[in-house]
């Protein structure tokens, strides 16, 4: 007996019924039996993934060379795309502008982006480093803060070293209309202190390392809790579309995590083929990144928060800000919570 009599056989309990409307109620039934057994679940995916990878952020360094990402996503013909990220101010322009979905950024630079529009979710803690501190060339009589008074200082604007800058020249009583900032990439920020073009640079791992050891740059004020944490953002939109993809990502991410901790002396090697340094360089920024935590929470809400004061008052966000709203706006838990249940 095929569908179509079985069908009919069904409906024929209903013989008060004419049976011209028992044939149409039947033919009615078989096709959508038959659209529902033809048609597979539709499984919403990306066709690329466009992630960043930063030598500020050596995690990424790992998952782009292993390829792990693109070996999880291989069977479903789903492309990862890496694109560099020279520094939070670029990674942040790259989410905006949809050429990246995953971008590596500062926490408190990630919070200059949300508070200006970019619609991002920080969802996962790639580092705690000390990337970044004020540096003088070795001959330079500058010793605090204090001497920064009336100098030049170049720092990348919108990112951490930049927001250490503010922090640094308010708990100094000084603000950023006492000194001259000069507005140059981090990379160039290093050449201009080496050149003697700028007095200080407000520094940035690897390049910070570089000059310590190679040209004897002097890092003369430290604050490891004004370093706000190195933050994986993905686009909003990415997110609300593909989250389980988003999972996907954090997955093949804490992979390369826990790889880049139980080996550190291979970690190193990663970091000086991918960044081109010395193993002396590689080793002196590995010596001062913390990889041991993933989660983001309350840690990162605090120091982030902690530097939007500073922010609105030196106008890199709008003074209406509401830090607070911001903040917990931009930090989303609920990946790393279903990271840390698996």
């Amino acid at each position: 007996m095929n569908i179509f009599q079985t069908t009919i056989k069904g409906f024929q309990r209903f013989r008060h019924l004419p049976s011209w409307l028992i044939l149409i109620a039947a033919i009615f039934s078989l096709s959508v039996l038959n659209s529902c057994s033809n048609n597979s679940p539709t499984v919403n995916r990306p066709d690329v993934i466009r992630v960043d990878y930063a030598y500020y952020n050596p995690v990424s360094l790992v998952l782009k060379q292993k390829g792990w990402l693109e070996e999880e996503l291989k069977s479903e013909q789903v492309k990862v795309e890496w694109v560099l990220s020279q520094g939070s101010n670029k990674a942040l322009e790259f989410l905006n502008g949809r050429s990246l979905d995953f971008g590596s950024t500062a926490g408190a630079a990630a919070l200059i982006g949300k508070a200006n529009g970019n619609p991002i979710k920080s969802i996962y803690v790639y580092s705690k480093p000390e990337w970044t501190a004020l540096v003088t060339s070795a001959n330079s009589s500058i010793k605090s803060v204090a001497d920064l008074k009336g100098k030049k200082i170049a720092a990348t604007r919108g990112t951490d070293p930049f927001i250490f800058l503010l922090r640094a020249l308010d708990k100094e009583g000084l603000s950023d209309k006492d000194v001259e900032i000069v507005q140059l990439q981090h990379a160039d920020g290093r050449t201009a202190l080496e050149k003697g073009d700028v007095d200080a640079w407000a520094g940035l791992d690897p390049h910070m390392a570089k000059s310590e050891l190679e040209k004897g740059s002097r890092l003369f004020f430290r604050e490891p809790n004004f370093n706000s944490y190195g933050i994986l953002n993905v686009r909003e939109e990415f997110a609300q579309k593909y989250p389980d993809y988003v999972n996907r990502v954090l997955g093949a991410y804490e992979k390369a995590r826990q790889w880049a901790i139980q080996n550190p002396a291979e970690l190193r090697q990663v970091l000086v083929q991918e960044s081109k340094l010395t193993d002396a360089v590689a080793a002196k920024q590995l010596e001062r990144t913390d990889l041991s935590n993933s989660r983001i929470g309350d840690a990162q809400r605090a120091v982030i928060t902690a530097a939007g004061d500073i922010l609105k008052a030196s106008g890199v966000i709008p003074n209406s800000t509401d830090v607070n709203q911001t903040v917990s706006s931009l930090i989303d838990t609920q990946y790393v919570e279903k990271l840390a249940s698996n």
